[in-house]
């Protein structure tokens, strides 16, 4: 029956992809808009977004439906732009985002840096890895596997294509992947704002949470540069992305130190635009 479930799913997306393209990418990203608020909270609980909020403190109640209608638009928008990915990778769509920190990407790739990207999911997260890996620097990429194997093998495909070619399924044999690109002298592009059962517990907006200790292990063994990223939509459709100065981390930091300064970067970047974080990750399960 699921399989079942998961084959309609995937036609009615491919269908709806192969609509997008022929409306265009401004329309397409508008009318993903506009399914994400009506649909959202079929998919997306919406409990689970106000839980959220409240742990984060940083957020009034009255304001919650607001900021929850604008966080389904953007998760409407992220699926709606998918099939476009492939015009923001080839310049056909380059006015639609602007780069904060281009010399950045350049200066690791002339100096051939070994750099840990850190960022969360904001936005369409996806023109991160993209635009790090079209800026010429050897980047490997983790994502996780969707578990509709149909329409993963379709994502898999534009991820690898257009995105990072080089691209780590998340687990344990993709640290030990993530290691041998290091080692090469590859850059590593991770997302560390979901909770991990393998993570360690530190405070993200004053309450403890699971969080990840691999980019401060590669940090801190690798000697790698740390270089966060943060990107925003501005006016729907376009995107500033921000580059960060390569920081380095004092040898005398411990794994936990530098998880706890990781997470307070990613706080500030969610306080940039609380609405633009996607709220939906379990994130102070215990």
């Amino acid at each position: 029956m699921r399989k079942f479930f998961y084959l309609i799913e995937f036609i009615l997306i491919k269908l709806f992809f192969f609509i997008l393209i022929i409306i265009g990418y401004k329309n397409g990203s508008n009318l993903g808009n506009f399914i994400g608020r009506l649909f959202g909270p079929i998919f997306r609980s919406k409990k689970l977004i106000e839980n959220n909020l409240e742990q984060s403190g940083i957020v009034d109640k009255k304001n919650y439906n607001k900021i929850i209608s604008k966080i389904y638009g953007n998760y409407g928008r992220i699926l709606a732009e998918y099939p476009f990915l492939k015009a923001f990778r080839n310049n056909k769509l380059n006015k639609f985002i602007e780069i904060d920190g281009l010399e950045n990407l350049n200066k690791i790739k002339r100096e051939k840096r070994r750099a840990v990207f850190i960022s969360g999911h904001f936005n369409n997260f996806e023109l991160m890895a993209l635009q790090i890996e079209k800026a010429g620097i050897n980047l490997c990429a983790i994502y996780r596997p969707l578990n509709n194997a149909f329409l993963n093998k379709t994502m898999e495909e534009i991820r690898e294509n257009f995105i990072c070619k080089n691209q780590i399924k998340k687990g344990r044999s993709g640290t030990r992947q993530i290691i041998e690109n290091i080692k090469k002298g590859n850059s590593v592009a991770l997302m560390i704002d979901q909770r991990v059962r393998e993570g360690i517990k530190i405070n993200f907006f004053g309450k403890p949470a699971s969080t990840t200790t691999i980019p401060a292990q590669l940090i801190k063994k690798y000697k790698c540069d740390l270089v966060p990223i943060y990107i925003e939509r501005r006016k729907n459709n376009y995107f500033k992305m921000f580059v960060s100065e390569p920081i380095k981390i004092g040898n005398n930091k411990s794994i936990k130190e530098i998880t706890e300064h990781l997470n307070k970067i990613l706080e500030k970047m969610i306080l940039k635009n609380v609405d633009q974080w996607i709220w939906t990750h379990d994130r102070w399960k215990t």
